[in-house]
């Protein structure tokens, strides 16, 4: 129990930080410096003003300085994030394979969070991101679907290969109805989940993004021109996958059985 209260809190921290990512990175701002400040009336935002949670709920939303809104966005980042280091220190256990996947799911967060605000996925979180999680993956992170060995070579260069392939085509085909960020993502996706991710995302990532599309229309009357970002529907079959993939393509294949 004790271990994950740390990671619980241990995630709170990192959430804090994506927070600062998700904000900074689309307008080309240093990640490192300044120290945070609010968007409002740009004052600095205090030590004790800055404590995951807490202090959102201490200032009741709202800037110390200027009374300006603090967009409930912050909390609910760092709040799933550390329900995800749990989620998965639950699942596959304390080791290194685990904290790499932890990394993965904060990359998917930020990720999201830009693609809503921005609709762009940045070359500066997928490119770096596919490249040292398909090292990774070959050495250190065990296949999310048989749990047992570690992905290897084979199955992360093919997870890559097939994850931009697949996006590529999908973009070529539907001119421009998929973005260079979503291809370069899946790429990403792949390397660290393999073919099998891959599939797993694309089916579940659309199934999502269609029922959530389909609600649009019929709740807010929006056209089936309206552009929706796919890039946090395709996070969320990522995370599916490595959370509970295997139990769901079992469960299928029983009930087909």
């Amino acid at each position: 129990m004790f271990s994950y209260v740390i990671f619980f809190l241990f995630g709170l921290v990192v959430g804090s930080f994506l927070n600062v990512c998700i904000y900074r990175i689309p307008r080309n701002r240093s990640i490192i410096w300044p120290s945070s400040r609010c968007p409002a009336c740009n004052a600095p935002i205090r030590a004790v003003d800055n404590i995951p949670l807490i202090s959102y709920i201490l200032l009741r939303g709202r800037c110390r300085e200027c009374s300006g809104p603090i967009s409930a966005r912050y909390p609910l980042v760092e709040g799933l994030n550390a329900l995800f280091y749990v989620i998965l220190l639950w699942r596959y256990g304390l080791t290194a394979g685990t904290i790499v996947f932890m990394v993965f799911f904060s990359t998917l967060l930020v990720i999201t969070f830009i693609d809503l605000d921005f609709q762009i996925i940045p070359d500066l979180i997928t490119i770096p991101g596919t490249v040292i999680f398909l090292v990774l993956a070959i050495f250190i992170v065990i296949d999310p679907f048989s749990r047992q060995a570690p992905l290897g070579l084979r199955q992360s260069v093919s997870g890559l290969l097939l994850g931009f392939g697949l996006y590529y085509a999908i973009a070529v085909l539907s001119k421009g109805g998929m973005g260079g960020g979503d291809i370069k993502m899946m790429a990403m996706v792949g390397a660290l989940t393999g073919w099998k991710g891959v599939l797993f995302t694309t089916f579940f990532g659309s199934l999502a993004g269609s029922i959530f599309g389909i609600s649009l229309m019929l709740l807010k009357g929006r056209g089936r021109k309206s552009r929706i970002p796919f890039g946090p529907f395709l996070a969320f079959g990522a995370a599916l996958y490595i959370l509970a993939g295997r139990e769901i393509v079992n469960f299928y294949l029983n009930f087909l059985g």
